[in-house]
């Protein structure tokens, strides 16, 4: 007979991720004998440089650097950090206090969440958006509310509309831009705006930015406008822009009260980063702008690809957006992204994103993912063309 122990009630807000039960699918599918093109996934399928994977092997093969580590990384890691900052966004922050390692920055959106999250607190997340968010905060007991983005405001959040709700509880509002999933960007104007609204209501603002060297000329952080530190964490990760998504490294950037409590409640946690990963990581961050225009070519062209899978679809696209992926308005056949999703995935065994996972303003989109080789979205088309599923 065995034992029935009951899950905390904590989980009942939030579902298991949507990506880890569709792959679960899309593994017995392949398992069958269908052969799935997967553009869903942000996954980059690039190396990261022979210079950063060197530095990994080389500190790896001493005996010395296998033991447990700080919570705060090592001094070089926080220095590369805060001279990538200096020579990429024109922002200076003080390595020693106002810089936190994370191991990935997913890892740095829950403990923020529970580091200054609970019962009785609301937090703004956007609607579409990352996911996580909403689950991080609802499992540190906060009350979840979105606020809408759209097309028509270019994916910025409407702060007089917002203004005009009861924001007295609020605590963080959670931003990220380059947005995830649209491309969309953010302006010095905007983030200017963004700043005051949260000064007048005191609410912390977080944004998670990973996606601002991917196919954008001027890469910004929210942090270089004037006055920012004083009210906003930034997240940011080597996963997207380094091609480091497994290495899960990243870190929180702001003042060190506002860190403080994060690393108050990640040393519970964790034992910290293994070393030959930091001193890797310090490498990956001397990279150069010609490392990442090095990026942007290869992504471009890929970009190209999807665009022209999309016409197939009759999609609607801005061609300017930016990041490791396409969003894309569906057709009025649809009644949404995840009809359109189930019928490519169903008649041609294409998987592609549909916008509603990232919320309800996202249903009438899909998503398409940048990170695969030329060849495959090449096939995807054949497929979608030809009406084939990828069977003989």
């Amino acid at each position: 007979m065995s034992l029935h122990i009951t899950a905390a009630s904590r989980l009942n807000s939030v579902e298991e991720y949507y990506f880890s039960k569709k792959l679960k699918q899309i593994a017995a599918l392949k398992e069958s004998g269908v052969p799935i093109i997967n553009l869903g996934i942000g996954s980059p399928d690039l190396a990261p440089s022979s210079e950063t994977i060197t530095a990994l092997t080389e500190s790896a093969a001493n005996p010395s650097h296998h033991a447990y580590q700080g919570y705060q990384g090592i001094p070089a890691l926080r220095e590369a950090f805060a001279s990538f900052y200096a020579k990429h966004y024109g922002v200076t922050v003080n390595p020693a206090s106002e810089i936190l390692p994370l191991i990935g920055s997913k890892e740095g959106i829950m403990h923020i969440a529970m580091a200054y999250l609970e019962q009785g607190d609301v937090t703004l997340i956007p609607n579409p958006g990352y996911p996580t968010y909403s689950a991080a905060c609802s499992l540190a007991g906060a009350t979840v509310e979105s606020y809408e983005l759209s097309a028509t405001t270019g994916w910025l959040p409407d702060l007089k509309a917002l203004e005009k709700r009861d924001l007295s509880k609020v605590k963080i509002m959670w931003v990220n831009y380059p947005h995830m999933p649209t491309g969309a960007q953010a302006t010095v104007e905007f983030f200017t705006e963004l700043r005051d609204f949260a000064i007048r209501h005191s609410i912390l603002l977080v944004n998670d930015n990973p996606y601002s060297f991917i196919l954008n000329e001027k890469p910004m952080s929210m942090l270089s406008i004037s006055g920012m530190q004083d009210v906003a964490i930034e997240l940011n990760s080597l996963s997207k822009s380094h091609n480091m998504a497994g290495w899960r490294i990243g870190a929180a950037f702001g003042k060190a009260e506002f860190l403080a409590p994060v690393l108050k409640f990640k040393s519970n946690m964790d034992s910290g980063m293994f070393l030959p990963l930091q001193q890797a990581a310090v490498k990956a961050l001397s990279a150069d702008s010609a490392w990442f225009a090095n990026q942007n070519r290869i992504y471009r062209s890929r970009q190209k690809l999807v665009f022209e899978l999309l016409d197939l679809l009759d999609c609607v696209y801005d061609p300017a957006q930016s990041g490791m992926f396409v969003w894309a308005k569906i057709p009025a056949t649809f009644d949404s992204g995840y009809a359109l999703s189930d019928k490519i995935l169903d008649e041609n065994a294409v998987f592609i994103t549909p916008g509603g996972i990232f919320g309800t303003q996202g249903d009438g989109y899909i998503r398409i993912s940048l990170c695969a080789q030329e060849s495959v979205f090449s096939q995807a088309i054949d497929r979608i063309k030809n009406h084939s599923n990828g069977i003989s």
